[in-house]
């Protein structure tokens, strides 16, 4: 009987891409054709390990980012993915409080669209992520100086009237009557950031 080790080797293909050539090895772990294969080959590890170092130090460096968040920067990042949802699922509709599209604000920054809450944030904490309680707002309007303000009458009560026009009286009732104190915990704000993400992506998928 031969012994293993002097058994022909098989045929192999080149590892290098582009390459691809069948050759004989003359060792088991060869996996290049040529020796202008093999600096090819050695290169690409090196890119490969050097890729990976990258994204073990970038994963390390979000952990210890997220250590650091406090209870207010996670709320602040699921509000945001709050109000991308609230514009994206009221964007063909005007603005809540005046019924306008808005002149040409495209300049202001962020865009003229804001997702205005109907109850403030501060001082109904537990309407904060209330889809009732939010809807597209002109940015101009949302900061107090709608056409309503001109006729002498609040952008609240626009807010207030357009709003039972849009989801109905018993709904706004609901809105304004009394409500559970509501503190968030960091993983009910990663809840919701995940959550109105992908309503968001939902709403963009079915508008594609």
């Amino acid at each position: 009987m031969i012994p293993r080790s002097d058994k022909p080797m098989r045929p192999k293909r080149c590892r290098v891409s582009g390459c691809g050539a069948t050759f004989t090895p003359t060792r088991s772990f060869q996996k290049w054709c040529s020796p202008d294969c093999a600096v090819v080959l050695a290169r690409q590890a090196k890119e490969k390990q050097r890729k990976s170092l990258a994204q073990r130090e970038r994963r390390e460096i979000k952990v210890r980012k997220e250590k650091l968040k406090s209870v207010g920067d996670y709320t602040k990042e699921a509000q945001a993915e709050f109000n991308r949802f609230i514009r994206e699922r009221d964007k063909d509709q005007p603005c809540i409080c005046c019924g306008s599209y808005g002149s040409d604000e495209d300049w202001l920054t962020g865009g003229k669209w804001d997702a205005g809450h109907f109850l403030s944030r501060g001082a109904y904490p537990e309407l904060r992520f209330d889809e009732d309680n939010c809807h597209k707002q002109l940015k101009t309007c949302n900061g107090g100086s709608g056409k309503y303000a001109a006729k002498g009458r609040t952008v609240a009560q626009g807010y207030r009237e357009r709003l039972i026009q849009k989801i109905g009286q018993e709904r706004v009732d609901r809105l304004e009557g009394p409500h559970e104190p509501k503190r968030y915990t960091v993983e009910d704000l990663k809840a919701i950031k995940a959550e109105y993400r992908a309503k968001t992506k939902e709403l963009k998928g079915r508008a594609a």
